[in-house]
């Protein structure tokens, strides 16, 4: 099979090495330097690329080294790579960057090729335990930077914040840890990626708590939820209500701003604090249709500097989402509430400042008004238009990876 935009990509001149996408993924989160090419075109590249503060990236395309081959320049293009060490070439498929890193490793010049390209980027999932009794597990998707979250006890799990892209990659680690979902649970409604939150729930919207290893899991949803028009049912979490996992009591405190609904959880001395405050920043306000951003603002004011302190005494914030420059602290994307304060400049504003400051005119995220509509079940991943009532984005649709990831292109525009 040839990448779609590279009609029968002939055989590489020479056998390179190849890389597996959460081995770079994880190479990037340990700070190494990667030297990147990538030949795609540019149109390509600017929607959508692999970041991180050690990525040397360079934009060649495909074409150029075709020519190049047929000139005998080959070296004089690779000079053109910018960074030290090996090369590691990128595509959508994984298939025009392999005949490259081919005629790379053919002219002398040691590359690697990104196995399965760009789509194998983003399906990555890594996972990383941010506590202990009870399990808080961190899952991260680095080609968009989302984060989402597992408490375990018990042998029982609850997912929060499930990406549609990561379904499997749950499931599979869930099983590794011996434990079995008994409830999802969505912050709020998403408005940067697909929601898996209703394909791990079959049902779930009718079923009650779990009585025995047949239930399907409990289908959870925030306190206010019901403004956003979704066409799908579940049991309401609101601010102060608890869910058990195991032995270990969850509770939810709402956190209102970047959404009406944006409920965070409270596990321990960690709060899943969804799209409310991340690691260098604060969410943004104007992304919910049919609220004022500035009372949004002003409400996202009141949640940092009231709310979050009522969640314990300096707890451990686990955020939504991530930066590709955001590093790691001690091994997870988390970090004490006392030192965000320090480390997160609109945080220390007043409270007319800070309104301005986050009342954004930054790009929306990609494909916006789409990913809402399925999130609230108004469409379906595979339909085109409107579908009122159309149910789940699940099932034949959940497994269209060129559907939800031509989506989901774009950086994260969830943050000021």
């Amino acid at each position: 099979m040839s990448d779609p935009d590279v009609p029968d990509t002939p055989e590489p001149p020479a056998e390179p090495d190849s890389v597996e996408p959460a081995a770079l993924a994880e190479a990037l989160a340990a700070g190494e330097p990667v030297r990147l090419l990538d030949v795609r075109d540019r149109d390509e590249v600017d929607q959508w690329r692999i970041e991180g503060p050690g990525v040397a990236f360079t934009q060649v395309p495909y074409a150029k080294f075709m020519a190049a081959q047929v000139r005998d320049e080959v070296g004089d293009l690779a000079a053109e790579v910018g960074g030290e060490g090996p090369v590691t070439v990128v595509c959508g498929r994984g298939e025009a960057s392999d005949y490259v890193a081919g005629v790379l490793t053919a002219a002398g010049v040691e590359a690697r090729n990104l196995a399965g390209g760009m789509d194998a980027w983003g399906r990555v999932h890594l996972s990383r335990v941010v506590r202990e009794e009870p399990t808080v597990v961190q899952y991260e998707r680095p080609a968009t930077g989302c984060l989402s979250y597992a408490v375990l006890d018990g042998g029982e799990a609850l997912l929060v914040d499930p990406l549609l892209a990561g379904v499997d990659a749950y499931r599979k680690d869930l099983a590794e840890r011996g434990a079995e979902l008994a409830a999802v649970f969505d912050t709020h409604l998403h408005a940067d990626h697909l929601s898996g939150l209703r394909e791990v729930t079959p049902g779930g919207g009718d079923a009650g708590p779990a009585g025995s290893a047949s239930d399907p899991p409990r289908r959870l949803l925030p306190a206010g939820i019901d403004r956003r028009e979704v066409t799908y049912g579940g049991e309401v979490l609101g601010d102060g209500e608890t869910v058990d996992v195991g032995e270990a009591a969850v509770e939810a405190v709402a956190l209102p701003g970047h959404t009406t609904e944006m409920t965070g959880l409270v596990v321990g001395d960690v709060l899943l604090a969804g799209d409310s405050l991340f690691l260098d920043s604060v969410a943004r306000p104007d992304l919910q249709e049919g609220v004022d951003p500035r009372d949004q603002a002003e409400q996202l004011y009141e949640t940092l500097h009231e709310r979050l302190p009522a969640a314990g005494e300096d707890p451990l914030v686990a955020p939504g989402h991530r930066r590709p420059e955001t590093e790691l602290v001690e091994g997870t994307y988390t970090a004490r509430l006392s030192a965000l304060r320090e480390r997160v400049e609109a945080l220390g504003l007043d409270r007319a400042a800070f309104v301005e400051h986050v009342l954004t005119d930054a790009p929306r995220p990609a494909n916006v008004e789409r990913i809402l509509a399925i999130n609230r079940g108004a469409e379906t991943l595979g339909s085109g238009g409107d579908s009122e009532g159309a149910g789940d984005a699940s099932g034949e649709d959940a497994g269209d990876s060129e559907a939800w990831v031509e989506l989901e292109l774009g950086p994260n525009n969830c943050a000021v």
